[in-house]
């Protein structure tokens, strides 16, 4: 069992990392990356540095936890009027969330946690939800939906090798590109 499947909402567990993730995001703004450490981090967050190690294990799942949750969507996806429009729309965000250099930091953070805590697969979740969000739209509009995994390989899995392999280029243009080509798959 993960530490993360310990978690109750409104429990005591649940104030511990939402203090201990604000910890981690205050002192990263105001001191830098480099200067983060569990002590540092426990005494901001009003806990013992031994809770932050039995949670967490380390700094580094420490960190991937709070990238998580930082990446996150906040609200469904907006519906654009089609399948298309939503899913060029919701690609542009992405892309533009993703590329920047807090989403870079955030994604190589993630993907640092222990593979066993399940954090990249909880993004790659994340991801899903959305286009899972926007499929379900389209098919209540009539429309013909490409499966989730489809939309995922096509569109998704190309934007996470461009933004963290070759940041250059993943302009409105490119990821329009990636959703006409994953419909064009149907």
């Amino acid at each position: 069992m993960s530490p993360r499947a310990s978690v109750r909402p409104g429990g005591r567990s649940a104030r511990v990392q939402q203090s201990v993730h604000q910890a981690v995001r205050d002192l990263e703004a105001e001191r830098g990356r480099d200067a983060l450490t569990v002590p540092l981090i426990a005494t901001r967050a009003g806990v013992t540095p031994s809770t932050i190690y039995r949670r967490w294990g380390d700094l580094r799942e420490l960190l991937s936890d709070v990238a998580v949750e930082r990446l996150r969507p906040d609200a469904a996806p907006a519906d654009q009027g089609s399948l298309r429009a939503d899913l060029e729309a919701w690609a542009e965000q992405f892309a533009e969330e993703m590329s920047s250099p807090v989403g870079r930091t955030y994604i190589r953070d993630a993907l640092l946690g222990d593979p066993e805590q399940g954090n990249a697969a909880r993004c790659s979740d994340y991801a899903a939800e959305q286009l899972t969000a926007i499929a379900v739209r389209a098919a209540g509009r009539g429309e013909a939906v490409p499966g989730v995994e489809a939309l995922l390989d096509a569109i998704v899995a190309p934007l996470m090798y461009r933004i963290l392999f070759r940041p250059s280029d993943t302009s409105a243009a490119y990821t329009h590109g990636l959703v006409a080509t994953a419909l064009d798959r149907r």
